[in-house]
């Protein structure tokens, strides 16, 4: 049995928030789509789904285009803040996104597609939410929101942010400070901001 090493000093900076990162090579008045030029997302969908499409995957331009979008990015499925507060902070606001004119709101992380629906499918959010995976955080590391939470057991993930989205201009962005915290990338938050 092979053993782990966890490194301690980084396990404990991630356990009491002082591991930060708050800076993005996507910023308010940037396109998103540039940002992460030749990226694309992997809807959330079953083993059967991707087999039937070829695995096909979602251009970000066939996402944000012509459209107003609201997506926010969290470090995985099935953690805590993100199954308890995150999605149903968008979930339970749905229809005061679409009062305000949003095409989608989308949920994005560094997981593949299968554990994304099935996610999305304990959270009853599929109906209301579309979810994407960034299987490889291409996405994320494109958009220097990506980190590394491997002394945590969680390996690169996404740092917990949200932003609002029009024709793929970024008008409003909110990263938190560590991925634990739940204060700016609310959906109730981001509602205030459109």
């Amino acid at each position: 049995m092979a053993l782990m090493r966890v490194n301690r000093p980084v396990a404990a900076a991630v356990a009491h928030g002082l591991l930060r990162r708050t800076f993005a090579s996507v910023a308010v008045g940037g396109d998103i789509v540039s940002a992460a030029e030749g990226v694309s997302l992997q809807k959330a969908r079953s083993w059967d789904e991707g087999v039937s499409s070829n695995f096909s995957t979602t251009p970000l331009r066939d996402i944000f285009k012509g459209k107003k979008v609201v997506i926010f990015g969290l470090p995985g499925a099935y953690t805590g803040v993100c199954s308890n507060s995150h999605v149903p902070s968008y979930k339970n606001n749905i229809d005061k996104f679409k009062a305000k004119g949003i095409d989608s709101v989308i949920c994005v992380s560094v997981n593949d597609p299968y554990v994304m629906n099935g996610w999305a499918e304990k959270l009853e959010a599929k109906e209301a939410i579309e979810f994407y995976g960034d299987f490889d955080g291409s996405f994320h590391k494109s958009l220097e929101l990506g980190m590394d939470l491997s002394g945590a057991l969680l390996g690169h993930r996404s740092q917990r942010w949200s932003a609002f989205v029009v024709d793929g201009e970024v008008k409003v962005l909110n990263i938190e400070k560590v991925p634990s915290e739940f204060k700016v990338s609310g959906g109730e938050v981001i509602l205030g901001q459109i």
